[in-house]
């Protein structure tokens, strides 16, 4: 599939500056409710606390940027500037300066992700998935991907790679208890109870990422034996060790009645 020029330096790229931009092209006023938001938004979820705030301003000082729209059947759908156009809403606004552009799917995916990537709106699953969906949708190796959106090969690999880990984890790095560096510690092991194992300890001893490094250096070294395996599904409180050819099992409780309900499953 042919591919157009880049976006690597970002809006710029597709767009040029904005002033030269905003003279070239001609801003219209464009009532509310013509307009749609973009479906390849990458943003699952946008800070209400930004969009309040966002809203105050607007009412206080109006919509200062236009937004990037393009006509999509007889409505208009959002290219860039859709939190500009959620604020405007919520300040009770009934049309919004917008301009006008002929832009493809493709570029619209392209984008609504540059546009969040550079102001680091997107969470690291959110991009993962922005990345995955582009792919999918367009056709594009892991190579082009990189060169439309000025990023090299790796990161977008790396990226990818996060959306392997069992979901669980994955909505931890949504909220932001587990970084994506401390992610790729994780995805070091191969076993998932040992990733899950890992991902509770960094959150719970609120290990650096150097750190997280470390421990599971530690413990890909050798694979878990079944046994270990049923023993931890039935004793959630349960860690496995090994020094050489021994292996260690502990058991940790937080308190007292963890210690209980342990001795009670040996007593029934």
């Amino acid at each position: 599939m042919p591919k157009k020029g880049g976006l690597g330096k970002g809006l710029e790229a597709l767009f040029g500056g904005l002033d030269d931009f905003e003279k070239e092209n001609r801003i219209t006023t464009i009532a509310l409710d013509l307009i749609e938001s973009n479906p390849f938004q990458p943003r699952e979820n946008f800070d209400e606390k930004g969009i309040e705030e966002l809203a105050e301003s607007i009412k206080e000082k109006g919509v200062i940027q236009p937004i990037i729209v393009r006509e999509y059947g007889d409505k208009y759908q959002i290219v860039a500037g859709e939190r500009r156009f959620l604020a405007a809403k919520r300040a009770g606004l009934g049309s919004i300066p917008a301009i006008i552009k002929d832009i493809t799917d493709e570029e619209s995916a392209e984008i609504a992700l540059i546009e969040n990537v550079q102001r680091k709106d997107l969470n690291p699953i959110e991009e993962a998935l922005a990345y995955k969906r582009l792919i999918e949708n367009f056709h594009y190796t892991q190579e082009e991907l990189a060169k439309r959106i000025g990023k090299d090969r790796a990161t977008i690999a790396n990226s990818l790679r996060l959306l392997n880990l069992p979901q669980e984890i994955i909505e931890k790095i949504k909220k932001g208890l587990i970084t994506a560096g401390h992610a790729r510690a994780i995805l070091s092991l191969k076993d998932e109870d040992e990733q899950k194992r890992l991902a509770e300890e960094i959150i719970e001893k609120k290990l650096s990422v150097r750190e997280s490094e470390r421990l599971a250096k530690s413990r890909e070294t050798f694979d878990i034996p079944e046994e270990f395996k049923i023993l931890s599904s039935i004793f959630k409180n349960v860690k496995l060790k090994r020094t050489g050819k021994r292996f260690k099992v502990e058991f940790v409780f937080d308190d007292i009645r963890e210690l209980r309900d342990f001795i009670d499953k040996f007593q029934s």
